[in-house]
């Protein structure tokens, strides 16, 4: 059974090995990470999964698994390695990914996504744009995200119905917001909450790959009204929350005239219950301090890392090394439409390229390693949707395989070859992906 905890905690998939029956074995280059600092490597090696999907055993050879009546799929020198995470993205952005980057956060939001995002009060048009989303992100090998809807029901509830026809993981938010942003995208706190709990209720099988998220936008646009509510739906129906957090510097300017008792732009979320008092993660974080970064790491508060988002709206460069030394939890996402690449393996090189700036200003913050980057893209997001992102026992098999071959010469190892692909490669070397156990 899955379930979610309400304290300090991420999801936590409770699974039983009684019973469990062998479903197939998968044979191929396995790489993952248990820990962010190095990779699990294993040549020719073999990954068995149950008939629930999920991992009961990795080995170096065939007979040390047992069940020799299972099937056994042969991917040969091909790389297996977890899906990819995205932790924060903007589905209604889709069509505007990649164009109106001339201004900064809060000037874009008024004049290029807000007037897109009105665009989904028509239901037929969101399913339109929200299909080439979930085909775009299946292409590219994010078989989980966390999804920023709009503040229309029925087209939220349209965007999850597509990622389950697809077979694919997602938490996904209608956007609760009633100031500072159009008439066409205000809703009273009681419709927001009515179309909430519609979502909340339809969608209440905790074993599901599609779940609601509570997604108050940000604290700029929403009222006090707004985000209590918000905080009372996510402890009464025990579902996870989103939002951003000092993303830019005018609007953590903007939350201290809003919000003029919270110690904080963190502190104002934690007042209404939405600050790791249900599984949480916040997008940016570029200007989170000292006090911020403590409540962040006592209310297990996970950060999504945008950086072409960052770089895009002008917001700046996200710490990474100081979270990850601090021991807050951080995931990758690609922010679309602030970011302009849907593609994770994108986002975990640009992330590796902003934490080298870093390091040119302050030797003391050590650059990103690859494996770091990766467990950020598996392991370390996927926490936020449960056992996820690791081929460990337990985890849910969510999974690429990588054909690579006419980008290697002979004489490279599994990692320069899995670090080739994630610099050169595309989405036309990921030959099969797989959620939770099942082909995509």
């Amino acid at each position: 059974m899955f379930y979610f905890r309400n304290k300090k905690t991420n999801f936590a998939a409770v699974f039983t090995n009684e019973n469990r029956r062998m479903k197939k074995i998968y044979r191929a280059n396995i790489l993952y990470t248990k820990q962010k600092d190095c990779f699990e490597i294993i040549e020719d090696g073999y990954v068995a999964v149950g008939d629930d999907g999920r991992v009961c055993r990795v080995a170096a050879d065939r007979d040390s698994l047992g069940w020799p009546d299972a099937e056994v799929v042969d991917y040969k020198d091909k790389l297996l390695i977890p899906a990819m995470n995205d932790v924060h993205v903007h589905a209604a952005q889709y069509h505007n990914q990649g164009i109106a980057m001339d201004m900064e956060l809060l000037p874009w939001l008024e004049h290029y996504t807000f007037p897109e995002e009105a665009k989904f009060a028509d239901t037929d048009y969101a399913e339109r744009i929200y299909s080439r989303f979930i085909s775009h992100l299946r292409r590219v090998g994010t078989m989980r995200a966390a999804v920023f809807a709009t503040v229309h029901t029925e087209g939220t509830r349209r965007l999850m119905r597509l990622f389950s026809e697809a077979g694919m993981g997602a938490l996904v938010g209608k956007v609760a917001m009633d100031r500072n942003c159009p008439d066409s995208l205000i809703e009273t706190v009681d419709e927001a909450v009515s179309g909430m709990e519609q979502l909340a209720t339809e969608y209440a099988d905790p074993q599901s790959l599609v779940r609601p998220i509570v997604t108050p936008r940000f604290i700029p646009s929403c009222t006090p009204a707004m985000l209590k509510a918000c905080g009372e739906l996510a402890s009464r129906y025990g579902l996870p929350v989103q939002s951003h957090l000092s993303e830019n510097l005018a609007e953590v300017a903007s939350v201290h005239q809003l919000e003029p008792d919270a110690l904080g732009y963190g502190d104002a979320y934690r007042r209404y219950g939405l600050f790791g008092q249900t599984p949480t993660v916040m997008a940016h974080c570029v200007w989170s301090d000292a006090a911020e970064r403590r409540l962040m790491k006592e209310g297990d508060v996970m950060v999504a890392h945008c950086p072409t988002s960052n770089f895009n709206v002008a917001s700046g460069m996200a710490p990474i090394r100081t979270f990850l030394d601090e021991g807050i939890r951080v995931g990758l996402g690609s922010d679309i439409s602030g970011g302009h690449d849907l593609s994770i393996f994108r986002t975990m090189v640009y992330a590796i390229q902003v934490s080298k700036m870093h390091y040119q200003r302050n030797h003391d913050m050590p650059f990103l390693l690859l494996s770091e980057a990766f467990w950020m893209a598996t392991k370390g997001g996927g926490s936020f949707f449960g056992r996820v992102g690791s081929f460990e026992e337990g985890y849910d098999f969510d999974a690429l395989v990588i054909d690579d071959h006419d980008l290697y010469p002979e004489d490279y190892t599994l990692e320069q070859r899995l670090e080739r692909f994630i610099y050169t490669g595309d989405d036309r070397h990921i030959v099969h992906r797989f959620c939770r156990g099942k082909e995509v």
